[in-house]
């Protein structure tokens, strides 16, 4: 029996949220936006990974104000025109696709910010007018991601209160439009993950110094968020800074355990991104030992990502009690249908559209799903 295929249900207010698998496609920006707009590229990347076998789609870095964008390319969801450009692009492309639950991850980027597309380096812009020009950045304190880059401001408790708005207004958003799970980004050095860190929260109010005051502005954004979304509510945590001095693994463990107590569904765990010093040990289940931990301390339902690639070691770490879910980004890109794949090699079955069911060799036709075709 495979371990990976096995279903679960995510814990819900209005109702569990049903996964077929334990694979989830992890939150991948696209940086194809204008003006935070989602397009047809949305519409095509989609509808192709909510085709990939995956048991939960997540759609990427999704900011909660204009100026949360990562570059000027990335999508936002901070007023109508943005909710309806997303509710008609899913629409459209789960209408393409077997029923698939699909979750967003809402995201203010902090003092990271402002920043070009990777392929055109990916640092800081300058402040200007046009499209592709930067604009002035916030975070806890001032400052900056990178010696060389101007520091952003330090944001004031109104400032603060608009942000915290920003998210409670996208997930009220994504609950109108039917998304059955928001994710909270606290990681990779972006605005929550920021709050987080000694790194880059040299706070002396509330909202610094101590680990308690520290978590303030994640747990008053998760609290607000979960008044307003009743469907499966998660963090994204990077759990180590890895760095000396940084945000640990064992303080993602606890938090993890006070999410849960006010009404997590689920954490994501990631690491690093919020210091320029960081001295990452990269390798496949690099970070699968953080997940374990803060699954082991909290009981909550957790994700692993991170150079999972094979069907084998994913199945592995769900059989063995790592994780709960594994999170998979870039192989999704290079093989979109790696759930598929992951079937045919641990024997197990996935739904798929019936256009596609002549498309596998004989030895593997198995895999589908087609009593009641396994989509709408």
């Amino acid at each position: 029996m495979s371990h990976l295929f096995s279903p679960l249900d995510l814990g819900a207010p209005q109702g569990a949220v049903h996964l077929d698998n334990r694979i989830v496609v992890a939150p991948m920006c696209q940086y194809a936006s204008v003006d935070g707009l989602a397009n047809d590229w949305h519409l095509m990347h989609w509808a192709n990974l909510l085709n990939s076998g995956a048991g939960m789609f997540t759609i990427e870095a999704t900011a909660v104000t204009p100026e949360g964008r990562i570059t000027p390319k990335c999508l936002g969801l901070w007023d109508d025109a943005h909710a309806a450009s997303i509710e008609s692009h899913l629409e459209r492309a789960r209408a393409l696709a077997p029923r698939v639950p699909v979750c967003i991850q809402l995201a203010h980027a902090g003092r990271k910010a402002s920043s070009a597309v990777p392929w055109k380096g990916g640092q800081l812009l300058p402040v200007g007018q046009g499209e592709e020009a930067g604009w002035e950045t916030w975070g806890p304190s001032a400052l900056a991601h990178l010696s060389s880059e101007r520091s952003p401001h330090a944001l004031d408790a109104a400032q603060m209160e608009k942000i915290i708005q920003g998210f409670t207004k996208g997930a009220a958003y994504s609950q109108k439009m039917g998304i059955e799970a928001v994710e909270l980004h606290a990681a990779h050095g972006y605005l929550l993950h920021q709050f987080l860190s000694p790194i880059a929260n040299q706070r002396t109010d509330q909202y610094g110094g101590s680990y308690e005051n520290r978590i303030r502005f994640l747990m008053e954004v998760f609290k607000e968020v979960r008044a307003v979304f009743k469907g499966s509510l998660g963090v994204r945590i990077s759990a180590s800074d890895w760095v000396d001095g940084g945000w640990t693994p064992e303080e993602t463990a606890d938090l993890s355990l006070i999410l849960k107590n006010a009404g997590a569904n689920f954490v994501h765990i990631s690491s690093g991104g919020v210091a320029q010093n960081q001295k990452i040990a990269i390798g496949p289940n690099y970070q699968v030992s953080f997940a374990k931990l803060a699954k082991e301390r909290s009981g909550l339902t957790t994700t692993a990502v991170g150079l999972i690639t094979d069907p084998h070691q994913a199945d592995d770490i769900i059989k063995n009690g790592e994780a709960d879910l594994v999170a998979l980004a870039r192989a999704f890109l290079y093989k979109p249908r790696w759930g598929w794949e992951a079937a045919a090699e641990l024997n197990a079955k996935v739904p798929a559209m019936s256009q596609y069911w002549r498309c596998l060799p004989r030895e593997a036709q198995h895999i589908f799903d087609i009593s009641g075709m396994g989509m709408r």
